[in-house]
């Protein structure tokens, strides 16, 4: 683990950009910059695209250190290059910390919630990430009910694919997210941050993680999670949430940073000029920073 990197996460003020849009959502991600699917043939020609796209995000000088913290990747843009460079070494040349998405998207619901799918190529994904000097992972589940088995399974199975991230030299963000439109959204919550408190608890003084979660119902709800010694940092998804209401919601809870990825890109267009790009990306940097900053516990 990168100390550096390590501090930085934990003390610096700034938000984490999720960049990491894989192959089921990449057309909609493409489709809302302006690239419609008859605009490439194949799957080839729309990761290019798509790395094309995030390039213009990451080389921007509006994505800076200094309001940016960190970006998540999705594993092609890890073994990609931007400049001559992996893009997780140009990232933190920039002085932005490189996460990965290591998740192969969710399986069919039940008791009220969607599993991971497996990840049977963990072990090398993980192995891959350290030599491409990655910092940590990103891996997401899905909560519609507040069906406690349910949010049980998705947290043990988040921890234990968590724990051998981190054994691997890695810090794994956990990502059980809440989806906004659930009936039950803050009954769920109370569930989930009660079995999340449970499964940190269990953990060893050297074993640290990040949490990535759906801004709460009741403010502050997840505070305790974000003085928990064994949390590098708890972070926000945006969740379908405009950038306005995700950023006012956000401005609720102290200590909760941004981690977005819809509310940060989407009045990016590929038919800007440079200048209205850098001007468009900055003002939604700037908003997403602001919003992440308001107060700062950790």
């Amino acid at each position: 683990m990168n100390q550096e990197q390590f501090n930085r996460m934990k003390n610096d003020d700034g938000f984490i950009a999720a960049l990491d849009q894989s192959g089921g959502s990449t057309p909609k991600a493409l489709k809302a910059y302006g690239i419609d699917e008859d605009q490439y043939s194949n799957e080839e020609e729309m990761f290019d695209l798509v790395h094309k796209m995030r390039s213009r995000i990451i080389t921007s000088p509006s994505f800076n250190k200094e309001r940016v913290l960190a970006a998540i990747l999705f594993e092609q843009t890890m073994d990609r290059t931007i400049d001559g460079k992996y893009t997780g070494d140009y990232l933190a040349d920039k002085g932005i910390v490189p996460f990965l998405k290591v998740d192969k998207g969710l399986a069919d619901e039940e008791h009220g919630v969607q599993l991971m799918k497996p990840i049977p190529d963990l072990d090398d994904l993980l192995a891959r990430a350290v030599e491409r000097n990655i910092f940590g992972t990103k891996m997401r589940s899905n909560i519609l009910e507040a069906d406690e088995s349910g949010i049980k399974a998705v947290v043990e199975q988040q921890f234990e694919i968590g724990k051998r991230t981190v054994a691997s030299g890695l810090v794994p963000i956990i990502e059980p997210e809440v989806n906004i439109h659930a009936e039950e959204k803050e009954e769920i919550e109370e569930i989930l941050k009660n079995e999340l408190m449970n499964h940190l608890n269990q953990l060893n003084d050297d074993e640290f993680v990040m949490l990535k979660l759906t801004i709460p119902t009741k403010a502050n709800l997840y505070k305790e999670l974000i003085d928990h010694p064994q949390v590098i940092r708890v972070v926000a998804l945006s969740g379908g949430y405009t950038r306005r209401q995700a950023n006012d919601k956000l401005k609720e809870n102290d200590g909760l940073i941004a981690s977005f990825s819809r509310a940060l890109a989407s009045d990016l267009k590929e038919e800007l000029s440079d200048d209205e790009f850098n001007t468009t990306l900055d003002e939604a940097v700037e908003d997403i920073f602001d919003a992440s900053v308001h107060k700062t516990l950790k």
